[in-house]
């Protein structure tokens, strides 16, 4: 029996209309009816429904494919409203009336005479606005880098070499090929240290000793260059844009992938041994996976030539719902918040940290090693999940074309050794899996070991439109010993696609956190959550007394920061000197704090709602209890005597 028609009224910034439609059809269906009533330069990649005006459920109109009407409870005079975005403009006129610059992803191509839906293969990472292969004209004049950068620039990184007692034969001021310093870049260093990779500014220093050469009298040229395998859009060439059009010029070459001789970040400091086990706290009580990002700053490691070493002084866990095999992480909303409170305190996002442990069941706190060298040691999701996060961390440096150069953000990993132990992995992927992500040529793999590359055909046996597959391979050691190039279709391992690093802790814990003490924040799974009882208890305020010194030093902590920056009390001033007090210790500027209004607005309020002294006992009650004539389970009784479920 045929469903009966229902009508459905829309409504956008630009009006209210009617639609009949059949409860069976699916929501691309409505798109050509949708965009008639729209105006003509509606981004309809953009088009998203919601059941409210604001605050309601939004949903981009392309992702309910195979969705029914019915499917969703919407009934006859039901009201949806319509949200979308202009296209740009492009020499004066909407992009909807461009050339085919931008057809692919307009509607104006049609199927029987309904609008094409965008194929839902397209770039992890939307590609920037302006051109990615736009270069820089000396970049090392306006790219502004990090000053450990520069001080690292500044420095030669030689390293220095004592006197052979066999080889020299000259004076103590004299020097010769046996004793003169090496380059950073040593490779008989490197071996003779057991260093694995190169460190940035090493391999910096080796590439532009071959690129750029005093002795040529040649132009400077930027020695680094970012990988780029997508179909470049400024073709010289003048054909039509992909997909429409494709030459030799603007088509990527094959890839042909190697291990990366060198990382971004050599050494992961934890400042404190208690950053990692509050951290671990969550599965032990839970017995769930965590995820958390790690805050810290950049400092010189000088057990590296010209090395760099992320230094965590935070853990920071978002909104996520914990499982025992993994974790899903939800919106997080004060995303930025958090980042500015980080800002003020002089560190920033350097990393990701997330636990994978199984309790070995021996009762002795020993866990399952999951991770080895007949396994993995990172799986093809995990470097697919910090491909992206290093895509929205870039490294700024002025010594490439287009201004930037890989990533610093570090990906460690909590799990089982081969001892039953907890153990942390450090990990980055490399530069050239960062932009496979990116332009979609690989995907996870159901086996962990190793990654997928995408097929160039629809499944309607079509070429894609969407993306352009190179051929990709690789290189191996065969049965023979022999180094072998194969092709990395249909997958090839992961072992190619990430860096490891070293990670420790110092003989000494200096974090500049030693108050850690607050609890953290989402934890409300375990039963933990963050109230006003806390910053009362943390800071000293009870029974209304209010103990200043106490609260000057229970500031240096990073959960209580974040949470006082959501309150909104305390004005940017005030929260400036709040983390400035609470980065130093400086207990002359913590009174100062305690001057401001801003903190005596804030004592005021944790006095009338924090922590209150515990209620004096009846002295009925009191001999009671010495008579011994209630339990536990009668005191508890008693108390839910009174109690209302209403």
């Amino acid at each position: 029996m045929a469903s009966k028609p229902i009508l459905l009224r829309f409504e956008s910034k630009n009006g209210q209309f009617r639609l009949t439609v059949n409860p069976v059809d699916q929501f691309p269906t409505l798109l050509s009816k949708i965009l008639d009533n729209l105006p003509k330069d509606v981004d309809s990649r953009t088009l998203t429904l919601s059941n409210k005006p604001h605050g309601g459920e939004d949903r981009l109109l392309a992702s309910l494919g195979g969705v029914a009407i019915e499917r969703v409870g919407l009934r006859h005079g039901d009201k949806l409203y319509i949200k979308y975005k202009e296209q740009p403009q492009i020499n004066g006129n909407s992009a909807a009336s461009a050339t085919t610059s931008l057809q692919p992803y307009n509607f104006s191509t049609r199927l029987n005479g309904n609008p094409v839906l965008p194929l839902d293969d397209m770039p992890v990472v939307p590609l920037p606005q302006t051109s990615p292969t736009t270069t820089i004209k000396n970049p090392w004049e306006v790219v502004q880098q990090s000053p450990l950068d520069d001080r690292l620039d500044k420095k030669d990184g030689k390293i220095p070499r004592s006197l052979d007692p066999k080889m020299c034969r000259h004076g103590p001021k004299g020097m010769c090929d046996y004793c003169m310093p090496l380059e950073p870049y040593s490779s008989k260093y490197l071996e003779e240290k057991k260093i694995k990779h190169l460190s940035f500014h090493s391999y910096l220093r080796k590439i532009n000793s071959a690129t750029n050469k005093p002795e040529l009298k040649s132009s400077y040229m930027p020695p680094l260059s970012e990988p780029y395998y997508r179909v470049r859009p400024d073709c010289p060439s003048g054909h039509p844009q992909w997909p429409d059009g494709i030459c030799t010029k603007c088509q990527p070459s094959a890839i042909t992938l190697q291990p990366q001789p060198f990382r971004m970040v050599d050494h992961v400091e934890f400042a404190s041994p208690s950053i990692i086990d509050s951290f671990l706290n969550f599965w032990r009580l839970g017995g769930a996976q965590r995820v958390g990002f790690l805050y810290g700053h950049y400092e010189e490691y000088t057990e590296i030539p010209l090395g760099i070493k992320a230094v965590v002084e935070a853990i920071y866990e978002p909104p996520q719902v914990d499982e025992i095999d993994g974790c899903t992480l939800n919106e997080w909303e004060n995303e930025k918040d958090v980042d500015e409170v980080a800002r003020l305190c002089g560190l920033q996002k350097i990393g990701i940290i997330y636990t994978d442990l199984i309790d070995a069941g021996a009762g002795d706190g020993t866990v399952v090693c999951k991770r080895h060298i007949g396994s993995y040691y990172l799986s093809s999701l995990e470097v697919a999940f910090s491909a992206r996060l290093q895509v929205l961390n870039p490294k700024a440096t002025k010594w490439s074309d287009t201004g930037r150069f890989g990533s610093n953000f570090v990906t460690c990993v909590v799990s089982g050794d081969e001892d039953g132990g907890i153990a942390i992995s450090s990990f980055q992927v490399s530069n050239s899996a960062v932009e496979m992500v990116r332009a979609n040529i690989i995907e996870p793999s159901a086996d962990p070991t190793v990654m997928l590359v995408q097929s160039s055909e629809e499944e309607d046996g079509l070429e894609s439109r969407s993306r352009y597959i190179p051929d990709v391979f690789y290189r191996r050691i065969n049965e023979y010993g022999a180094s072998v190039q194969e092709n990395a279709k249909p997958s090839f391992p992961v072992e190619y696609l990430y860096v490891t690093l070293t990670h420790g802790f110092p003989k000494e814990s200096a974090g500049i956190f030693n108050a850690t003490d607050f609890p953290i924040e989402n934890r409300e799974a375990i039963g933990e959550g963050q109230e006003l009882r806390d910053v009362a208890k943390k800071l000293g305020i009870s029974g209304g007394k209010n103990e200043g010194e106490k609260g000057i030093r229970s500031v240096a902590d990073f959960h209580l920061l974040c949470f006082l920056h959501g309150m909104g009390i305390l004005s940017k001033e005030e929260e400036s000197l709040l983390c400035h007090v609470a980065r130093t210790h400086d207990l002359a500027e913590g009174f100062q704090l305690l001057n401001t209004p801003g903190w005596a607005t804030l004592l005021a309020i944790l006095q009338e709602s924090g922590e209150r002294p515990p209620k004096r006992p009846s002295p009925a009650t009191f001999e009671a209890a010495r008579k011994g004539y209630f339990e536990d389970s009668d005191q508890l009784a008693k108390r839910f005597k009174g109690a209302s479920l209403r």
